[in-house]
């Protein structure tokens, strides 16, 4: 029994250091760089971003800013930057700064956010919750009139699905947009996001159906097929539950934060010379 319970711990402990292994991306004379770090380094430059989601050329670069900052860190040391005073003074900057961001990060964890007022909030702000209605149409663009008239006559006897079919086939043998490849295909947008000739023209249309005169606009003429039409709608609660949530808790955490800064002021001493305001206790 005491074997088998040593088998299994040490069969534990080859998981723990595998799964540790897993995470390191390089060694630098003894010192890991981890895949933790990596995404440390990125979101620093791109808080949205994640190292995992990068290509493997752009890991490559991480990894390689990581290797050249390990032995600049060496270096610095051995050259004794550590012992100049003003490595000191920054030193005691850098504390204070991370003493009050990691004070600060505990109070925005403390912050509590249920799911019943997230919905309520989602409830009484539904509006600003509205997906916009909106189209997902194709097109083709050529440079002359006489062009999309032409590309307008062999498509004007087509219906149904032999219309998009010879389409999406004109649209690839003829458009000059970069959408031509994927036979004009422009994906879904609502009011506004393209240019008002075009957004007039695309509203105007039936479903399954295209324009019967050539639209124009400053990148040149343009023939025009709606796909679908999504009236507007609600977005669903679970989708912005969590952006709800983060939202609230950004909120009650920026008002408790005033109120605690309020209250310390009131009992602290401060002193402020060049206006000669003085806040005692």
């Amino acid at each position: 029994m005491l074997k088998l319970a040593k088998t299994s711990l040490l069969s534990v402990a080859l998981m723990a250091t595998a799964v540790t292994a897993s995470d390191i991306l390089a060694t630098v004379n003894g010192k890991n760089i981890t895949k933790q770090e990596a995404e440390t380094f990125v979101n620093a430059s791109q808080p949205q971003a994640h190292f995992a989601d990068l290509n493997d050329e752009q890991k490559k670069i991480i990894v390689e800013r990581l290797v050249e900052k390990v032995l600049f860190t060496e270096l610095a040391a051995k050259e004794g930057i550590e012992k100049k005073p003003e490595f000191t003074r920054n030193m005691e900057k850098i504390k204070e700064e991370l003493l009050v961001n990691m004070w600060m990060k505990e109070q925005m964890d403390n912050v509590v956010v249920s799911d019943s007022e997230a919905k309520d909030f989602y409830t009484k702000n539904e509006a600003n919750f509205m997906q916009k209605e909106s189209v997902h149409a194709r097109h083709i663009l050529v440079k002359e009139e006489s062009e999309a008239t032409s590309i307008i006559g062999e498509l004007k006897a087509l219906k149904g699905e032999e219309l998009k079919t010879k389409f999406i086939e004109l649209a690839k043998a003829k458009s000059t947009g970069p959408s031509g490849p994927k036979g004009g295909d422009l994906g879904v947008f609502s009011k506004g996001q393209m240019v008002p000739e075009f957004s007039k023209a695309v509203w105007e249309l039936e479903v399954g159906s295209s324009t019967t005169a050539p639209v124009k606009t400053q990148f040149g003429y343009h023939v025009i097929y709606l796909e679908s039409k999504n009236a507007a709608k609600a977005t669903a609660y679970d989708t912005v539950k969590e952006k709800i949530i983060t939202s609230l808790k950004q909120q009650q955490f920026g008002a408790k934060i005033t109120e605690m800064a309020k209250e310390l002021k009131s009992k602290a001493t401060i002193v402020m010379p060049s206006s000669e305001a003085n806040v005692s206790k």
